[in-house]
């Protein structure tokens, strides 16, 4: 009978690297999942949740920069659809006038700019495409749909019992105005400019007829009417980090808004303005209002309102962070902790202790005029449900409503936001005005989600803007395949599942020479909490990389200043973390920040992202290597396939959640 095959003896031994950034003796893969084990919440805090947090150092009170977090658009005005352009009548006559010649200068210099804006990208375009964007306003009612773009002479003409309805929000609104002394009636100065105003009207989502008095803060003279106008507010990710934080640690959350708010803000600056339209008071209709409060519409009402917001959270007890003006954290003398989140006339309070929460909630509201609501519901237009120690958010009202004005409700789904190995090319024909106007709103609108809670669709969404200045019917249709992919996943929910104990972990990757016209790499990373992403990034380098190598090593030293501001965040409200984890999947980009290496093909690189290795050095993060293909920063830097596209999607935390 033939023997048995024996079986090798030999042992595969994996080499060991003491002290080597690459890992010691474990695969890439099996380290990084590791990691996300040991990164468990209450190893990196070093304490349990149910102690209270040291008092972060003393910083600095000054105001910090400009926030970059996106304006709510319910605050975006419609796209040039209010028929109030101010300029004169067309010149009738054969030659072509300096009028004329001016405009088309004017209109040539506007192409260039937007141009301009779309090649080099960063904040001040997302801000213009999100004023493209469909405004998230109920649409559902009858009648309504451009109720914002009606003016007082459309009420006229409306029947008379809607008249009546109308005119009585007009005169509830000036009585607010009257009860907090925003103006007074006096005799029209000589000398000086008097701005004008409009009534915007709408109708919310229970019914109510609303109707506000906007001033028409472009007529203001810098230096007259206005000289700051600079208002910070809390930024995106650093409410979705709370919420993912209120997961982790089971706090309370509750809600309320400022009514009027702006006009609780004192003006400096000495401003006339014309009574308002149907208004004017009998017998003194040549009478002008000085406006002694900030009004809707003023260019520093925001400014204003800031400022007052500000020094009555410090009579409360409460100190602004450094790292992210919107955020007030008030502790007691037994160490209890509320955090309340603002975002201009909308707040957020939470905290372990239930009962100081409300308790510095209902000080707050004996300050203010506001409406209690009570458990959160919704925050800067985003939906938040909770079931226990499970928060999700999802903006699926708005969504909805773009699908609906895309004419896409009915649509066959996608599997993916873009087909995969897809590579947009520029439109060297001339600008469609028509289609560059559906395309900047359709484009606009999935910024807005993406920005919001659709971290899946951030590669696809912000390289189709790059074309906004002048689109092809390609752009167009590749951006109504992204509505196509949000079709079929309408329902899911960025989840952060507080049992789950995850702390903090970060991915970040790079597609170098992605490209094919400029030859700059894609830069992606996301950061995550509680198993679900709540920072994210996707966009093109700013400068051509020379190697695959330098590309990833400016994505990781991009994504490490991101983790050392969470860093400086997170000790603010009280938490010491330990080092935070950043994986990438090269191994030389990897060394070179571990390592102050000059090589010939790395001497070049612009000092700024040398700061990785000082954050190193001082443990404000570590570095570690996972496998390209298990890379899930890798979905944010290019167009991936069905089946990896759902198994990295699956590692956001982003999921069909049911609430019930």
């Amino acid at each position: 009978m033939p023997q048995k095959p024996r079986r090798a003896t030999r042992e595969r031994r994996v080499p060991v690297r003491p002290g080597n950034v690459y890992g010691e003796s474990r695969h890439p893969v099996q380290q990084f999942k590791e990691i996300e084990k040991q990164g468990e919440w209450k190893k990196i805090v070093g304490e349990q949740p149910g102690r209270s947090r040291a008092t972060g150092k003393s910083r600095s009170e000054s105001v910090p920069g400009s926030s970059s977090a996106p304006p709510a658009p319910s605050d975006i005005p419609a796209p040039s659809a209010s028929g109030e352009a101010s300029g004169s009548a067309p010149d009738n006559g054969s030659g072509h006038s300096s009028d004329e010649v001016e405009d088309a200068l004017r209109a040539m210099q506007n192409e260039l700019a937007l141009a301009k804006l779309c090649r080099e990208g960063g904040v001040e375009l997302i801000n213009y495409l999100l004023m493209k964007a469909v405004p998230p306003v109920d649409e559902n009612l009858p009648d309504t749909s451009n109720v914002r773009e009606w003016t007082y002479r459309d009420i006229a003409r409306l029947p008379p019992a809607e008249q009546k309805e109308w005119k009585a929000a007009c005169r509830e609104e000036l009585e607010a105005l009257r009860r907090r002394k925003v103006f007074e009636l006096v005799d029209r100065p000589k000398g000086r400019k008097v701005i004008k105003n409009r009534w915007v009207f709408d109708v919310k989502s229970d019914g109510r007829k609303k109707a506000r008095l906007v001033a028409k803060g472009f007529s203001q003279v810098e230096g007259v009417d206005y000289d700051q106008i600079f208002s910070p507010v809390v930024r995106f990710e650093t409410v979705r980090l709370l919420l993912a934080l209120s997961a982790l640690e089971d706090w309370y959350i509750t809600g309320l808004d400022v009514r009027n708010a702006y006009l609780y803000g004192k003006l400096d600056e000495e401003i006339y303005m014309e009574q308002p339209e149907g208004f004017a008071a009998k017998g003194q209709e040549h009478k002008v209002l000085r406006l002694l409060r900030a009004l809707y519409g003023l260019k520093q009402a925001g400014l204003a309102w800031w400022r007052t917001l500000n020094e009555s959270m410090k009579e409360l007890g409460f100190k602004r962070l450094v790292s992210d003006a919107g955020i007030f954290v008030f502790r007691d003398e037994d160490g209890g902790m509320v955090i309340v989140i603002v975002y201009v006339d909308d707040a957020l309070f939470c905290g372990r202790n239930k009962a100081l929460v409300n308790k510095m909630k209902a000080k707050f509201m004996e300050k203010w005029e506001c409406r209690d609501l009570g458990k959160v519901k919704e925050f800067l237009r985003m939906r938040i449900q909770r079931k226990g120690r499970t928060i999700c958010i999802d903006q699926c009202a708005y969504l909805e409503k773009v699908l609906l004005r895309c004419g896409m409700q009915n649509a066959k789904p996608a599997p993916t936001p873009l087909p995969a190995g897809y590579h947009p090319e520029p439109n060297n024909k001339p600008v469609d005005p028509i289609l560059r106007s559906r395309f900047q709103t359709v484009i606009g609108s999935l910024l807005y989600i993406m920005l919001g809670t659709r971290p899946d669709i951030a590669f696809a969404v912000t390289k189709l803007s790059q074309f906004a200045a002048n689109p092809s019917q390609e752009h167009l249709t590749k951006a109504l395949y992204i509505c196509r992919y949000l079709l079929g996943t309408r329902s899911y929910s960025l989840v952060y599942d507080g049992a789950s104990g995850l702390g903090l972990c970060t991915c970040t990757d790079s597609d170098w020479g992605s490209d094919p016209f400029t030859r700059r790499s894609q830069t992606g990373y996301f950061l995550k909490l509680a198993g679900g992403i709540f920072s994210w990034q996707s966009r093109a380098q700013k400068t051509v990389a020379h190697s695959s190598t330098e590309a990833e090593y400016m994505a990781i030293s991009d994504c490490s200043r991101q983790v050392v501001w969470i860093r400086n965040l997170m000790s603010e409200i009280g938490y010491e973390l330990a080092p935070i984890p950043i994986a990438g999947d090269s191994q030389g980009s990897l060394f070179m920040s571990s390592n102050p290496v000059t090589e010939s093909r790395s001497k070049h690189i612009d000092i700024r992202y040398h700061a990785i290795r000082e954050y190193i050095e001082n443990k404000q993060v570590e570095v570690f290597f996972v496998d390209g293909s298990d890379n899930p920063a890798d979905l944010f830097t290019k167009n991936l396939g069905h089946v990896k596209f759902t198994k990295f999607r699956g590692q956001l935390g982003l999921e069909f959640y049911d609430s019930a």
